[in-house]
């Protein structure tokens, strides 16, 4: 059977062999055992009803070992036989080229090369799944293929509800993930629903079809680091031969090596998986990989010694990094830490002293136990980094809830006031009124031909245009412009592409409008194919997140998700070619609400005018609730788009003289 064949077959018309797991690959880790023995039942009655009943007696025993084995049906034995990658678009069977874009971003987020447990159908942060299972990825691909420009795919986390008339003009799928009514919204609830297959952890660009491997997060890390030494050095100084050490090497994460690279520094990057380390080594990402802490430490002296520009991979636990290089007297100038404390239950952090196999053994036989072990490491890793802090060293929280966990483990990480962190996050201090509040953000595309050619040239027409867009563009956003066109001038040869030949980079609105325009002439003229266009949701306007994204906004509504949820409606009806929206990503389910998006460029007129008017809204949605909590930076981005758009009218703020405010109460 072909590939075209096995996609329209959806779920086969005879029961598949069993499945036989590869060995040496990484699996996710088993999930709590959380499910009563009727809800267990009612998990496997859930499973089985995608399936003919003559196939339930043999599936039902399956699936109940899977949930016993894994605390969650994924369904192996219904893996499709073909390659998961993301292939030329005209390689896909379809009624219509949005529906085939779509399979292609489904497949680049599944591909081995780009997922962290691919057989699990989950793409990063430990439980970023696209699919529950197996089955709802064939049904999905079979609904694609089938898709008119008249219809709409409705998922419901992960699962195609199915195919519904609509129009051209509406989105081909609208996704939504992991959400839960609030009062069942606590983490029980959560792996509860997920086991019984009734809801999922989309992260952020996983359940969207918009990952694109490490590079997605690179150039905001690469910022990030840039300027986090900007902070730390002399004007005049360069980060050479100066540390930034961090910690976790899986989806996400991986990006750090290769963003401390680029910015010019020694990046010490920890990892507790060897597998995962090993990955990003063999896939150029990081320079060096060690696994014992006397190496490390002499080959990092070396480093400074000799003002190296390095990245080092690891293999082992970051807290003993932290504690090792203190006593060792080395001084870390930039620190942060990015596993995933989102999930510090379930493998996303491990604790110090502990083996990596050991701590798995506990999160399935002895959870408490485990909880226990993670806490107190998180409580010795925060006394560590003080100890640093105290040393001069520029700490900052990478929106992972870092902070947030380690202040729920009681470590000593709270202000004065014991309301507010100590340190502050990234987004607080670098991105949010540097980045985020004048519109800038993470704009990606991917071209959908998957010749690196076409990304070339991709790469040379953003160049190009804003290099013409920097002419005229004020001073406050002249450091911005620079950096991104120095990003992109060296794209290519920092070697990024990870699976679909895709590119992100930080753009305003008129920025990512004009790349647009721009791409959509070239498809038109046959100089490329087709492109795709989205974002990550860390971005200006598509996520409310008080612990990261929002983490700048302090009028008090960082806890409110109004501008999530008109996003993601308000690009739906602009002309989203698919929409997004996901209670969870990055820092946690239940810590924020995430709105995506994705844009097919055809080349015909119908798309140039959808870019427009989606592209547009899509960031100034985020500057205008930005500039209405009284962020500086947000008012003049503000003032200056409804300056040159008179179509725009928003509410500004009045500001208020703080001393009339004193004496009140």
């Amino acid at each position: 059977m072909t590939f075209k064949e096995e996609i329209l077959q959806g779920i086969p018309n005879t029961l598949p062999s069993k499945y036989e797991y590869p060995t040496g690959v990484n699996r996710a880790p088993k999930r709590k055992d959380i499910l009563s023995k009727e809800e267990k039942q009612l998990a496997i009655r859930n499973a089985l009803r995608y399936f003919p009943k003559d196939w339930h007696a043999a599936l039902a025993q399956e699936f109940a070992q899977e949930l016993q084995d894994f605390g969650r049906i994924y369904m192996y034995r219904f893996k499709p036989s073909y390659k998961i990658f993301a292939r030329d678009i005209q390689d896909y069977p379809a009624k219509c080229t949005q529906a085939a874009a779509i399979m292609l971003m489904i497949q680049n987020n599944l591909d081995p090369a780009v997922a962290q447990h691919p057989e699990e159908l989950i793409t990063y942060g430990g439980n970023g799944a696209v699919f529950q299972n197996w089955a709802q990825y064939l049904l999905t691909m079979q609904y694609l293929a089938n898709m008119t420009e008249e219809q709409t795919l409705h998922m419901y986390s992960g699962h195609p509800m199915g195919l519904f008339p609509s129009s051209k003009n509406a989105p081909r799928v609208v996704v939504t993930n992991g959400m839960m009514i609030p009062n069942y919204s606590k983490p029980d609830d959560w792996q509860k629903f997920n086991a019984l297959g009734v809801t999922q952890y989309g992260q952020m660009t996983a359940g969207s079809f918009m990952y694109i491997g490490p590079q997605g997060i690179v150039h905001g890390t690469t910022i990030t680091v840039m300027n986090a030494f900007r902070k730390k050095l002399p004007k005049n100084e360069t980060p050479a031969g100066k540390i930034f050490l961090t910690a976790g090497l899986g989806g996400m994460s991986g990006a750090q090596p290769k963003a401390g690279n680029i910015a010019g520094c020694i990046t010490i990057c920890a990892e507790v998986n060897d597998k995962a380390a090993t990955k990003r080594y063999e896939q150029g990402w990081v320079d060096v990989l060690i696994d014992n802490l006397d190496d490390l430490v002499a080959r990092v002296k070396k480093a400074q010694a000799n003002s190296e520009i390095v990245s080092i991979a690891f293999i082992g636990n970051v807290v003993d990094v932290w504690e090792r290089f203190y006593d060792e007297n080395i001084f870390i100038h930039v620190g942060s830490d990015q596993t995933s404390l989102h999930i510090p239950w379930t493998g996303g952090y491990y604790p110090v002293g502990i083996s990596y196999d050991e701590s798995n053994r506990l999160i399935r036989e002895e959870p408490l136990v485990f909880k226990e072990k993670v806490q107190a490491s998180l409580r010795r890793h925060a006394e560590a980094i003080n100890k640093h802090v105290a040393r001069g060293t520029y700490f900052f929280d990478y929106g992972n809830a870092f902070l947030l966990e380690a202040s729920r483990a009681g470590a000593d990480v709270m202000a004065e006031n014991n309301i507010d962190f100590k340190y502050a996050s990234y987004v607080q201090d670098i991105l949010g009124p540097m980045c985020f509040d004048y519109g800038f953000g993470p704009f990606r595309w991917v071209c959908a031909s998957g010749k690196p050619e076409d990304l070339d040239k991709t790469d040379e027409i953003a160049m190009h245009v804003l290099q013409d867009i920097m002419k005229d563009a004020p001073e406050e956003i002249q450091l911005q412009m620079q950096d991104n066109i120095t990003w992109i001038k060296d794209a290519k040869k920092n070697k990024m592409v990870v699976g679909s030949q895709a590119r992100i980079l930080y753009a305003d609105a008129e920025g990512r409008a004009k790349i647009a325009e721009a791409f959509n002439k070239a498809v038109a003229a046959g100089k490329i194919g087709p492109v795709v266009l989205g974002r990550d949701h860390h971005d200006v306007s598509g996520t409310d997140s008080p612990y990261r994204e929002t983490s700048n906004i302090y009028d008090g509504s960082k806890f409110t998700a109004d501008m999530a949820i008109h996003n993601v409606i308000g690009d739906s009806f602009r002309g989203a070619t698919w929409v997004s929206i996901h209670n969870g990503g990055g820092v946690g389910w239940g810590e924020v609400m995430n709105g995506g998006f994705g844009m097919l460029l055809d080349g015909t007129k119908e798309a140039d005018e959808r870019l427009k008017n989606m592209l547009f809204f899509d960031v100034n949605n985020g500057i205008a609730r930005r500039s209405w909590a009284r962020n500086d930076e947000a008012l003049f981005a503000i003032k200056r788009e409804m300056a040159r758009t008179p179509n725009l009218k928003v509410t500004i703020p009045n500001l208020v003289d703080n001393q009339l405010l004193e004496n009140l109460f």
